[in-house]
């Protein structure tokens, strides 16, 4: 019997070895696969696809809430080892991992036809996939398995899972290939490969989440200092970057493609939950209060020590990426008034240069936004005209390797004039302002560690809100037990609303890691979910229980 790629959940019908041996004419084996550069390139192109790449879902936080809360049993405290979120996630690094090491084990088989620099080449950007498959699973799951070549089935039935540290180590080494192998940037025509800074991003990543500092430090150090062609700067306008307009931006260092034309894009309710209602959409998928209340005052302080904030004007007087991110109550958006407030029965449309119905107030229309707020972020026109969207996915951008430059220096005690600087390019971006104009934006200037771990904390969660960041966060800070077991708060309904009151009835409090404590408003608010989170199993995922029945020998994670 052939070797077969190890991916440790394997198709029920498989039974015998002839039945895995069979191989339709038209697809490859990989018997004879891997024999020129054609293959060896599209066996690596195939992992490009967004099956094996992304981030968290930021529902997993207290930054967005579904109306309906399907499948979110993390929020819910429901995951079990039966949780098919947690079975779809290790089955697609898995199988990206065994493509991986099918391709390593093969490769060598074109180096008669192909020049050796690209099979180099090829083999980082396979090794560097690899080790973001498993960046991503040990810090769901903790140990996991750790195979590096192709293995046999009746060998698959007794591997066990390797200690978190041994596989930290070699993602490292993979990763350090990686970045010595690639190209800091690439022709026109292969901007979206994966490149040196991009395998020193994942290392970045990957550092910072597991407290590895000195790594994250020196990783992110080395991408700030890149020069010339492919060295990364921010994009001058925070809401335009996650647009069209922002695919080619020098801020992206992994971005997926994603292109209509292609077949590769999102229509239906993925994209109709997030849209008004007034455009067709559901206002389903939506920011959470907490969400809003975390973003500063123009002053730089947050909204509980601000003398800038009015509950009664929550848009006014606030960090710009507010308004960039979630719609501002009272504007135009995609072509309609956008107003909640129980009694604007009707706004006027722009698009259709009348006045219509407004059901975006749950005074007409009983499933608008609970929370009162809307998506803005990323949502482009194009949404409500077509009912779909095909915005290039970003994965890793050059804000974030600032912010975890600055973050690791932090931790590391080494707080000096480039950990400022690293936070303020972020934060004068938002402001659209130079780093050095310190008189337009709120420059951060103090140097005490707890005070900086707050803010950087803070920008994190505003700068990255709905990108799937949230979710880590909370996890490694140890922050989900808080965070995650306060309730999701909303508008009162129309008929038990105080007007006077509108839209929230006072300041919110917010604690030292920035956690709301809304019970002080009483039914002045209303509990519109309940999430739970067990601290003592939630901060590692379960090992998926049909994983456990093909292999006993896969222990089980405390809790589970």
């Amino acid at each position: 019997m052939k070797n077969i790629p190890f991916i440790l959940l394997l198709t029920a019908s498989v039974t015998a070895c002839n039945t895995l041996d069979l191989n339709p004419l038209s697809e490859p084996s990989t018997a004879t696969f891997y024999s020129n550069q054609t293959e060896l390139e599209l066996a690596v192109n195939d992992l490009y696809r967004l099956d094996f790449w992304g981030n968290d879902n930021e529902q997993f936080t207290d930054n967005y809430w579904h109306r309906g809360q399907l499948g979110n049993a993390v929020t819910f405290g429901t995951m079990n080892a039966e949780d098919a979120t947690a079975q779809a996630y290790w089955t697609a690094c898995y199988k990206a991992i065994a493509r991986a090491n099918s391709f390593l084990a093969n490769k060598d088989r074109a180096a008669v036809n192909t020049p050796a620099p690209v099979i180099t080449r090829l083999e980082a950007e396979m090794r560097l996939i690899r080790a973001y498959q498993y960046a991503r699973l040990i810090t769901h799951f903790g140990d996991v398995p750790l195979i590096t070549q192709p293995i046999l089935l009746e060998e698959s039935y007794s591997v066990t899972r390797t200690n978190q540290t041994e596989v930290l180590k070699f993602i490292f080494e993979e990763l350090d290939f990686a970045s010595a192998n690639l190209p800091q940037s690439y022709a026109g025509s292969a901007v979206k490969r994966l490149t040196k800074g991009a395998a020193l991003a994942v290392k970045a990543r990957t550092a910072l989440y597991t407290g590895n500092w000195a790594v994250a430090r020196d990783a992110a150090q080395a991408i700030m200092q890149f020069t010339g062609p492919g060295a990364y700067s921010l994009h001058p306008n925070y809401a335009q970057l996650f647009l069209k307009a922002g695919e080619t931006s020098s801020e992206l260092i992994i971005s997926v493609p994603r292109d209509e034309a292609q077949k590769v894009f999102t229509s239906g309710t993925g994209v109709r939950d997030q849209l008004p209602r007034t455009t067709g959409g559901f206002g389903a998928q939506i920011p959470t209060r907490s969400m809003v209340d975390a973003y500063e005052s123009r002053d730089g302080k947050p909204i509980d020590e601000s003398p800038l904030y009015n509950p009664k004007e929550p848009f006014k007087n606030r960090d710009p990426r507010l308004t960039a991110s979630i719609v501002e109550f009272g504007t135009q958006w995609l072509g309609y008034g956008y107003q909640p407030h129980p009694d604007s029965t009707t706004v006027f449309s722009s698009k259709e240069n009348r006045r219509v119905s407004n059901l975006d107030t749950r005074a007409v229309a009983a499933f608008a936004s609970f929370t009162g707020f809307l998506w803005k972020k990323g949502v482009d026109q194009s949404w409500a005209d077509k009912q779909s969207e095909d915005a290039d996915a970003i994965i890793i951008r050059y804000a974030e390797v600032l912010l975890t430059y600055a973050e690791a220096k932090i931790e590391l005690g080494e707080t000096d004039a480039s950990v400022l600087n690293a936070i303020n390019q972020v934060r004068a971006r938002a402001y659209g302002v130079a780093v050095g104009q310190t008189s337009a934006y709120p420059a951060v200037t103090t140097t005490d560690q707890a005070e900086l771990r707050q803010i950087v904390r803070r920008e994190r969660r505003v700068e990255f809100a709905k990108e799937g960041l949230r979710y880590m966060d909370l996890i490694r800070w140890k922050l989900a037990e808080k965070a995650l077991t306060r309730p999701v708060i909303g508008l009162p309904d129309p008929a038990a609303q105080n007007r006077a009151k509108w839209p929230f009835p006072g300041v919110t409090p917010l604690d030292d890691d920035g956690i709301p404590d809304y019970s002080v408003f009483g039914t002045d608010v209303k509990v519109v979910a309940q999430r739970s989170f067990d601290k003592s199993r939630q901060y590692l995922w379960p090992i998926p229980a049909l994983e456990r029945r093909v292999n006993p020998n896969l222990t089980q994670n405390p809790g589970y």
